[in-house]
């Protein structure tokens, strides 16, 4: 199993990256940390799993750079691309906000849930909050990846 962790927090990714090689040893695991990085991993090394952020910046923040324009909705665009391009792998959202900005007002983390279901129904497979605080997000990710059909 190849899992493609999209992610720019360090400290969330890594988090990530524990639970998933402890579970899933035998998986392989590669990450990105923007939108660019992730579109590029998508499209040479496609994965059969994709754990996906919502909040990324367009491209790898590097030392001394910005990575450009932080999208707090970027992750819809990386599902985006998926869709353009018919790249039909699973996905999971985990996110660490409990609500988007968008249009003056706040998006819920249920009504993202339903409106990426809408958007990608082919690819959207569940979304996860992460709270370092709170060790639930760690059985829910598993619970999300396994009724995926990932084995141990």
């Amino acid at each position: 199993m190849r899992m493609l962790i999209v992610e720019d927090e360090e400290p969330k990714r890594k988090g990530i990256l524990s639970v998933l090689g402890s579970e899933f040893p035998d998986s392989q695991r590669s990450e990105a940390r923007s939108v660019h990085s992730a579109i590029h991993k998508l499209k040479t090394e496609p994965p059969d799993l994709v754990l996906l952020d919502m909040s990324l910046p367009t491209f790898d923040v590097g030392p001394g750079e910005p990575g450009g324009r932080p999208q707090g909705f970027g992750g819809i665009e990386v599902l985006r691309y998926m869709d353009r391009f018919k790249l039909v792998v699973p996905v999971i959202v985990v996110t660490a906000y409990e609500a988007f900005p968008k249009d003056g007002r706040q998006i819920e983390l249920s009504d993202l849930r339903d409106q990426l279901s809408q958007s990608h129904p082919k690819t959207f497979r569940g979304l996860v909050f992460y709270n370092s605080f709170y060790s639930g997000w760690r059985d829910e990710l598993l619970a999300a990846v396994k009724e995926i059909g990932v084995q141990k």
